[in-house]
């Protein structure tokens, strides 16, 4: 079921909260996650100019290209006079923009007042062109940036929203699983992909699957040793170990999950180094309590491996919810040293203990939610380097 409007009504509420502490206006929302969040609007069409306009009081009013605005009611939760559509002789011009009519249509709307207007400089989605036509067209606006306001909204996650991601798991765990089983003497990365994909289409029973925002990644054999790999036709030799990082996406919410798996016998190194992970990993979750801080669970995690002296220069995971290319990432709380958020029950977090060493790696990961006394696994995966034998 989609968003009720009474769960919109509270994200509008909340996200207005936070823009009048912020000394803001109005916001600017591109972000199609954000779009998603505040309106249920579902559809591919960010990579073309549109905005969510949301003032202190009263209906946002959301602007995007005629021939998406003609149906974004079918999943928007917005009156049909509150999403308009630009003319499609502004798609792709060198002397107009999009933009130039939306900022003629706010001002149309009453929305031209001087003030604090909050945007969202980190969305991938806003392009200069996009940002110089605003300031030209509405010069009454102070744009300031909003430090991606939504997205910490967004951190703590309703009981509708854990639900959804509780599917997203369940999801990501059946690709997984059909991952792991496509792993085999001479298998091609592309078909292991494929299966991979598939199973994130299909879902599992009761809960449809849905397009995740990032494509299956399989660092394999000597290029684990980096992350964020994806796939070719490249066949895979016994002896082999191949990394596995995947999303399992359901009506827009994603959990990514990530396992290493060895074709055949691993050597002595990776087994090892799986073995510090798994602990490492487990430590951490048996931290994650509310009340808790970021940096200090992410010492736990640095404190094991200094005992056994190894560094993890990266992160050691981040926030997670509603997902849209290219990244399924929040932008929010970021689990290392610096990160002071205090932890809180609802919160949504990827624990990715990902390391990657000279010319191999390994790849154990986790979804969670925050509950009132400890953590819930979004995923399911056995916890520890994978063996293939005999595939």
């Amino acid at each position: 079921m989609p968003p009720s409007t009474e769960e919109l009504a509270d994200r509008l509420a909340r996200t207005r909260a936070r823009m009048q502490r912020s000394g803001l206006d109005g916001l600017v929302v591109v972000d199609p996650a954000n779009l998603h969040y505040l309106t249920g609007y579902d559809a591919w069409s960010f990579y073309m100019p549109q905005l969510l306009f949301v003032p202190l009081t009263g209906e946002p009013l959301l602007i995007m290209r005629a021939m998406d605005a003609g149906g974004a009611h079918r999943t928007a939760l917005l009156s049909r006079e509150r999403i308009l559509g630009y003319p499609e002789s502004l798609v792709h011009q060198r002397d107009a923009h999009p933009f130039d009519w939306a900022a003629e249509q706010l001002r149309e709307h009453g929305f031209a007042h001087r003030g604090r207007i909050g945007y969202e400089p980190e969305a991938h989605f806003l392009t200069v062109r996009s940002f110089h036509a605003l300031e030209r067209g509405l010069p009454e606006w102070q744009l300031v940036d909003s430090h991606d306001l939504v997205n910490w909204v967004r951190l703590v996650k309703s009981p509708y929203e854990l639900e959804l991601m509780r599917g997203a798991g369940r999801v990501a765990s059946a690709a997984m699983r059909a991952g792991i089983d496509a792993i085999a003497d001479g298998a091609r990365l592309n078909d292991i992909a494929a299966a991979i994909q598939f199973a994130q289409a299909t879902g599992v029973e009761g809960v449809e699957g849905d397009y995740p925002a990032i494509v299956p990644m399989l660092p394999t054999g000597e290029s684990a040793d980096t992350p964020h790999m994806t796939f070719s036709a490249r066949r895979l030799d016994r002896g082999e170990a191949i990394s596995i990082e995947l999303a399992g996406a359901h009506r827009r919410y994603h959990a990514p999950l990530a396992r290493t798996v060895s074709l055949g016998r691993p050597d002595a190194r990776l087994a090892g180094l799986a073995e510090i992970t798994a602990e490492g990993l487990q430590a951490v979750l048996e931290g994650m309590r509310p009340g808790a801080v970021v940096a200090d669970v992410h010492g736990i995690w640095r404190e094991h491996l200094a005992q056994h002296s190894i560094e993890k220069p990266s992160r050691l995971g981040y926030s997670i919810g509603i997902g849209y290319p290219p990244d399924w990432g929040e932008r929010t709380v970021s689990i290392r040293g610096d990160d002071l958020t205090v932890i809180e029950p609802g919160m949504c977090l990827h624990i990715i203990a990902g390391m990657w060493m000279e010319g191999y790696g390994c790849e154990l990961s986790e979804s969670i939610a925050i509950t009132a006394d400890g953590v819930e696994l979004l995923t399911d995966a056995p916890r520890e380097l994978i063996v293939r034998e005999g595939a």
